[in-house]
């Protein structure tokens, strides 16, 4: 049942936002309500990091099945702590999958509102960020052109994550800093991201 309810939710919530103005602040108090909040379980901080790690900071996309099923599997356990946290990240990872699928642009009033709860949240249970928020925030801050915002974003990832390559790329485009470039270039030469912008 719980399976059902979440794919319902993940599928329906981007349409309803889109449709009726309904906030993702009230679709979040709808799936918190079924969460089981505990701020010493790490279980879906870790899923959040390993995405980071798998996804955004290696060379290339090392998503794997076993990844794939472990994510799926805490989604329709009944017993997974701070569920909500990862249901918002799946949903604005569906919304931004969604919209390249379609060819079309994300919706950036979605992205910032949904980045921004999940920040808030996590915050809440945890204490701190996992960089795939300040990297997922930089670039919903970025679509809906808040290029300050999202500047200040990085920085403030970068202060936490000194080694995140997705942050070093967005700070490198944002202020053309030569030692960014250099450790880009020299250290990282074939991440995707440094091929994708074509930081040479």
């Amino acid at each position: 049942m719980r399976k059902l309810i979440i794919g319902t939710l993940l599928c329906l919530s981007i349409s309803v936002f889109a449709q009726s103005g309904n906030s993702m602040a009230s679709i979040l108090q709808k799936i918190k309500s079924q969460s089981k909040i505990d701020t010493q379980d790490k279980v879906v901080y870790d899923l959040m990091d390993e995405f980071y790690q798998k996804n955004l900071q290696a060379d290339s996309d090392e998503m794997t099945p076993e990844f794939t099923h472990r994510i799926q599997k805490a989604v329709s356990d009944p017993n997974t702590k701070n569920i909500h946290l990862l249901y918002l990240l799946l949903m604005y990872q569906q919304h931004i999958s969604r919209a390249v699928a379609e060819g079309k642009s994300p919706n950036p009033e979605f992205q910032i509102e949904t980045m921004n709860l999940l920040e808030s949240e996590t915050k809440e249970v945890y204490g701190k960020l996992p960089a795939i928020i300040y990297i997922f925030k930089t670039e919903a801050l970025d679509s809906g052109s808040k290029k300050e915002e999202a500047k200040i974003t990085v920085a403030n990832g970068l202060k936490e994550y000194p080694d995140s390559i997705p942050l070093k790329v967005y700070s490198y485009l944002n202020t053309k800093d030569e030692g960014l470039r250099q450790d880009l270039i020299k250290n990282h030469p074939n991440h995707w991201m440094v091929q994708q912008f074509g930081i040479k």
